[in-house]
């Protein structure tokens, strides 16, 4: 198989050749890697490879396998094989290895899946775009002035440019979607607690952190949930498993849905003509599908919900550089991390316990409010971001202002949450849309429906009740079949 044929296939395609026995899973991995030589140079999508040790695990796959033989990636942040670097794109982690396969990968390799390596993150996966110093920036296979977000930025480029068919993926804010959007993919977040990671990987981000995939099709992400639903006795987060195949239903006609639409920040920031072009299209296509479209959205206050976002990041990284302090000996350095990740873990020392329940109270009034919202309202329509991708280096701080963050500690709690707030405000008007299902704990997804006249991707998002991920899987399908559908279609 050569290399612009194996490009064609998504990873189900490729799966059913080599059941039928018309490619070798050798095949499929040379053509991985010869794609990946020839455009990971430039894109830095993938900063691990682990060529030699695929060969050994081909020799394990077994025929009944659903996904043998099939090329993937996996994203640097919690999903460890054993041995192999893990480092959350941090040069403090520079040298940590996973001590075990995680859970989630377990699963990937029952499958079939081969990890050929795992893709570049931003530092502890804090920003929509992938440009961690560790390793340098990830660039958009549409155009490589742009990023293709973060912070599964990497596993999207490789995805995006054909390294893979499919590849890890997590979204704690838009971790998924916001690259899905950038790149022309799919990007599927399931509802909390679908599909944990462990061992040992607690609640990750009070439960806000998911992990899951990117993918070329709906096909793809719906044999994947399939797979990787669990519910794990040792997990935080359990959410009751589907009790039919999300891989099997998404052939099934979409009944009439109740469909609310909003194409305002909730943030009160700007939102692109181009990201309202897309939601205005795809709304129209719902109408026409007999589905009811109404403009609406929750009464929830978006600034607010942010900030106890913000809160929990801060209890969060406080609480990693206290563990990262008492590995080393010593307190980290500003030098040695993120300035993002430095204010974040320095505001921390200030938050209480009270706060801290306050922030975590504040998500769930708004789970309380979206489940009433839902009771009018099957699905919320929205832009998955505000603009399309931005160019690299665009929403990283400069000298000056890093120069300003560092004061972070001489200030009060407010004062430190206050400058947090402005801190992500520049990255948080291309994405302001995401966060609120990571909060919620609802699946959500990223589709590909929209090319911008610069001929950049844009996604609109699509979120569902609880549980209900075979509503937005079998809408996506039906969208993937129409007009609307701009999935990747970038490859040089």
């Amino acid at each position: 198989m050569n290399v612009k044929e194996y490009m064609t296939y998504d990873a189900t395609g490729l799966a059913a050749l080599v059941r039928n026995k018309q490619v070798t899973p050798q095949e499929l991995v040379q053509a991985a890697f010869t794609r990946l030589d020839e455009v990971n140079p430039s894109l830095n999508a993938v900063i691990r490879t682990r060529e030699e040790q695929v060969v050994q695990d081909i020799r394990h796959l077994e025929a009944h396998h659903p996904f043998a033989g099939v090329p993937f990636v996996l994203k640097n942040i919690s999903q460890g094989l054993e041995n192999e670097p893990l480092t959350a794109g941090s040069m403090l982690l520079k040298d940590v290895k996973a001590k075990t396969d995680s859970h989630f990968v377990r699963r990937l390799k029952l499958a079939g899946l081969l990890m050929i390596g795992h893709t570049n993150t931003p530092e502890f996966g804090l920003r929509n775009v992938t440009e961690p110093a560790l390793y340098g920036p990830t660039r958009n296979p549409w155009n490589e002035a742009y990023s293709p977000g973060g912070s599964s930025g990497g596993t999207a480029a490789a995805v995006a440019s054909g390294i893979v068919p499919a590849g890890g993926a997590s979204d704690g804010g838009g971790s998924i979607r916001i690259p899905a959007s950038f790149t022309g993919l799919f990007g599927l977040k399931p509802t909390r607690g679908r599909t944990p990671v462990g061992p040992g990987v607690g609640r990750q981000w009070q439960g806000a952190s998911i992990d899951f995939t990117l993918t070329k099709t709906v096909r793809d992400s719906a044999a994947l949930l399939d797979l990787l639903q669990v519910i794990q006795p040792e997990a935080a987060f359990q959410t009751p498993l589907y009790d039919g195949s999300y891989q099997e239903d998404i052939v099934k006609r979409m009944p009439r849905m109740r469909v609310a639409y909003c194409i305002e920040s909730p943030v009160g920031t700007k939102v692109s003509e181009e990201a309202k072009i897309a939601v205005l299209q795809t709304v129209k296509w719902l109408s026409e599908q007999g589905h009811q479209i109404e403009e609406a959205k929750p009464a929830i206050d978006g600034v607010h919900l942010i900030q106890q976002y913000y809160v929990m990041n801060s209890g969060e990284m406080s609480a990693l550089f206290t563990s990262l302090a008492r590995s080393l000996g010593r307190p980290v350095k500003p030098e040695e991390t993120d300035i993002v990740a430095w204010v974040l873990a320095e505001a921390g020392k200030n938050v209480t316990a009270a706060a801290y329940t306050e922030s975590l109270d504040a998500w769930d009034m708004a789970a309380a409010q979206m489940a009433e919202f839902h009771q009018t309202y099957d699905l919320y329509v929205t832009p998955a971001a505000a603009y399309s991708a931005p160019r690299i280096g665009e929403l990283m701080q400069t000298d000056q202002e890093i120069s300003a963050l560092l004061r972070v500690s001489s200030l009060s709690m407010q004062a430190q949450q206050d400058l947090i707030y402005d801190m992500f405000l520049k990255s948080l008007a291309y994405t302001p849309f995401t966060q609120l299902a990571n909060l919620t704990g609802q699946p959500s997804m990223s589709v590909p429906v929209h090319l911008t006249q610069e001929g950049l991707p844009l996604g609109v998002q699509v979120t569902a009740p609880k549980g209900k991920e075979d509503w937005l899987l079998r809408l996506a399908a039906e969208m993937e079949q129409s007009s609307l559908w701009k999935g990747t279609t970038c490859y040089k």
